[in-house]
């Protein structure tokens, strides 16, 4: 599953495996498994943004202090991709609900108000029975 990028590649491949703490083969590694998406110049050197060596130190700390394979760590990054997809749909949901309500309230003032009109009162005493 594909990564949106976020910021913009500043760092060549051994500098950003210098930043997270780790060998640049491992970064190649990551890329290999979708597990990290560094963008490319021109020439197709690898450029690792902030939000990449964030993403970088994540890993590490999920594989050596949770000891969680990669590909569990995939299966992480997958379930948070379809989490924020999920809690976007609940948001325009939510949005949708609010929108339908207020257009619900303003058609029940409509029917109030068009009742009220076609009511007659009629004097206490004056009551009419139907004949049956």
């Amino acid at each position: 599953m594909m990564v949106k990028k976020e910021g913009k590649g500043l760092y060549m491949i051994s500098v950003a495996a210098k930043l997270a703490g780790m060998h640049p083969q491992t970064l190649r590694m990551y890329e290999q498994k979708e597990l990290i998406y560094p963008s490319r110049s021109i020439g197709s050197t690898r450029l690792y943004s902030d939000e990449d060596i964030d993403r970088l130190k994540y890993i590490q700390k999920l594989t050596q202090a949770f000891g969680i394979n990669l590909a569990g760590v995939k299966m992480i990054f997958d379930l948070n991709v379809d989490l924020g997809q999920l809690r976007k749909k609940i948001s325009e949901m939510e949005r949708h609900f609010d929108e339908t309500q207020k257009e619900m309230e303003c058609e029940i003032e409509k029917v109030h108000k068009k009742y009220k009109k076609e009511i007659v009162l009629i004097p206490k005493g004056k009551i009419m029975r139907q004949k049956g």
